[in-house]
């Protein structure tokens, strides 16, 4: 049989298929086998493993019991479900929905777990615009940060922090209207016995610690990890080392930044120049 070449790197669809495939014949199992611990035809198998269709999570989920590979297929759809986003935002997605603590820090665009619906709107649609997405993928970018802000009102509720370079705030998404409603409601947020809003002013200069978006999330078992991105690609970080220093330089960041109730003021006066 001559099998079609698999280009892991070409998607996290493609990723997920070239894994399978790989695991699957490391274990020594045809697709017929595979297919009758599974229920899904061998058509279907090759499908996935060739990236012309995509898993689903009750197929990731069967794959991981007929291999006894515990959840790891499982966390690589997830990375598939955020192909809108960067590969390796899924893993971080998983984390994050079990975070007790979350730290961000963003810069230029209010981030996801703050934005409004048509903010978030007007930033998927300039990416189908722009040719980076299709209309697909910015539906199912929608879908995951409605599952993300969660987070926010769930019971017991996360515990927030955001620091947002004043950017964040002064660059206008959608017109005057769109803004309006998103400054309004980061000011309604911070009214939440759980968040803690700050911004980080133009004033601060060289002495803003961090120059690039980052999150740290506080898990369940008192560990800390990280996500940082750059422009190809999201990093999520368990090396304690590593992550001490981005929660060293949040610290540093928290402590220069505007207190709260200046970072709100300062939201509302953005608001009130756009109208």
């Amino acid at each position: 049989m001559n099998l079609k070449p698999l280009t892991p790197d070409a998607s996290p669809r493609a990723a997920f298929g070239a894994e399978l495939r790989s695991m699957r014949e490391g274990l020594g199992m045809t697709q017929d086998h595979l297919s009758q611990r599974t229920g899904y035809s061998p058509g279907h198998i090759s499908s996935v493993e060739t990236g012309r269709k995509s898993p689903t999570l009750p197929f990731a989920q069967k794959v991981d019991r007929a291999f006894g590979s515990g959840t790891k297929f499982a966390n690589l759809f997830l990375d598939v479900r955020a192909s809108a986003l960067l590969q390796g935002f899924g893993h971080y997605v998983a984390h994050e929905a079990k975070a007790t603590e979350l730290r961000l820090f963003e810069v230029g665009i209010i981030p996801g777990l703050l934005q409004t619906l048509e903010y978030a709107a007007v930033l998927a649609t300039a990416s189908v615009n722009r040719g980076s997405i299709t209309e697909a993928q910015a539906a199912e970018r929608l879908d995951v940060l409605a599952s993300r802000q969660a987070l926010i009102t769930r019971q017991p509720p996360a515990q927030l922090y955001a620091v947002l370079d004043e950017s964040c705030i002064r660059r206008p998404i959608g017109g005057p209207e769109v803004m309006s409603a998103q400054l309004e409601w980061l000011v309604e947020l911070a009214g939440l016995p759980n968040m803690t809003l700050q911004i980080a002013p133009y004033a601060m200069g060289e002495s803003r610690s961090l120059d690039l978006p980052v999150y740290l999330l506080g898990l369940p078992d008192r560990s800390t990890a990280a996500y940082s991105e750059s422009a190809q690609q999201g990093l999520f970080e368990r090396d304690p080392e590593a992550v001490h220093r981005l929660l060293t330089a949040y610290h540093h960041l928290q402590v220069e930044a505007l207190p709260q109730a200046a970072s709100v003021a300062l939201i509302s006066k953005a608001r009130e120049e756009i109208q």
